[in-house]
């Protein structure tokens, strides 16, 4: 159970360091009448907290650090906007209309979630609109981290009495360029700070395909069925049931895999469905793009949390995006993630939280 000065405490911790720019941090909480709360930063567009109003009390149920010292150290991205390109680029590479762009590496030889100064270690700049809503914008040069054009862009999130926190994504370009933008906010919906892991949490994603990755987690192209694997989450099943199970996940150390989204699931369907082991909360994901990577945190040990460091598999990340290195696919039609000059990105993911 939260104290009743949760907010102010993580406020006040967060607010107390300085950032890489000399300056603090930028906190911002949004709230609704049913006591839901939803906590941000300018550094990264970062979705810090996330607190229910059960009847057993509050329940803090997003992963997050105690101070903003311990946000710049952590390599876990947690709850932070990432960009220019959400996931990996294999070879920190790709080709447009016979030109070759190379990227800043930070995985091996890969880019992973936009490069080593993605948007997810920048300020952003915040405007809050209201009690439930709030606007981060960001300029993006040409060349940054190895991109082509100058983007602009924006996330609007927004928090209403249905309990959804929804994220508006705006982008525009002067030169065609890949956008892939997604918040990696790692849910325990059981309680982030209870020291349970996520293993019984129930996980249902409407998905029939998924992107098989090579030893690097690179996609090596196909997209396989995940009947019969334990990437099948059609039904629901406990995360725990199959974990481990296939050769692809015993790669990774678990799930970090991209799933293909069916039709029905793109837009106002519903795309991802995660129940916490108790059965009091419950968390629906809804969204405009094809894809979502399922990450079960496999990596998460020693990651600094609010009280001490996080464990593994203690968070699961549900990432709305285009496939990973679709760049460098062509053939995935359905996931085209290169945004054309005079274009618009627009995307929107939505979080409905039911508890009791």
């Amino acid at each position: 159970m939260l104290s009743d000065d949760y907010l102010q405490q993580l406020t006040a911790s967060l607010t107390s360091d300085a950032a890489c720019d000399g300056q603090p941090a930028r906190v911002f909480t949004l709230s609704n009448g049913n006591g839901l709360t939803a906590t941000f930063m300018d550094m990264g567009a970062t979705w810090l907290s996330c607190t229910l109003p059960l009847r057993c009390g509050r329940r803090e149920v997003l992963l997050g650090c105690r101070t903003l010292t311990d946000y710049q150290r952590q390599t876990a991205y947690l709850g932070a906007t990432v960009g220019r390109f959400a996931n990996r680029i294999g070879n920190s590479r790709f080709s447009r209309n016979g030109k070759v762009f190379s990227l800043l590496a930070n995985e091996k030889t890969h880019c992973l979630h936009g490069g080593p100064h993605g948007f997810d270690k920048q300020r952003w700049q915040a405007d809050q609109c209201s009690d439930s809503s709030i606007r981060f914008s960001l300029s993006s040069p040409a060349g940054d981290q190895g991109f082509p054009g100058h983007l602009t862009l924006s996330v609007t999130v927004s928090l209403n009495e249905s309990n959804q926190v929804i994220f508006d994504y705006l982008a525009q370009a002067d030169e065609d360029t890949p956008v892939n933008l997604t918040n990696h906010a790692y849910f325990n919906l059981s309680g982030a700070e209870s020291g349970s892991d996520c293993l019984a949490h129930r996980l249902t994603v409407n998905a029939q395909r998924y992107a098989v990755t090579d030893s690097e987690m690179i996609p090596t192209g196909e997209l396989r069925a995940v009947a019969g694997t334990g990437f099948d989450f059609g039904k629901g099943k406990p995360v725990r049931q199959d974990l481990l199970l296939d050769a692809d996940q015993q790669l990774a150390g678990g799930y970090d895999h991209a799933f293909v989204l069916n039709d029905e699931a793109i837009g106002s369907g519903t795309a991802v469905e995660l129940i916490s082991g108790d059965e009091r909360v419950s968390m629906t994901v809804m969204t405009t793009k094809p894809a979502v990577q399922i990450y079960s945190g496999n990596a998460l040990a020693g990651t600094p949390g609010r009280d001490g460091c996080y464990q593994q598999y203690q968070g699961i990340a549900i990432e709305t995006q285009y496939l990973p290195d679709s760049p460098n696919h062509p053939e995935w039609h359905f996931s085209d993630a290169w945004l054309i000059a005079g274009d618009s990105y627009q995307h929107t993911t939505c979080y409905q939280f039911d508890f009791e």
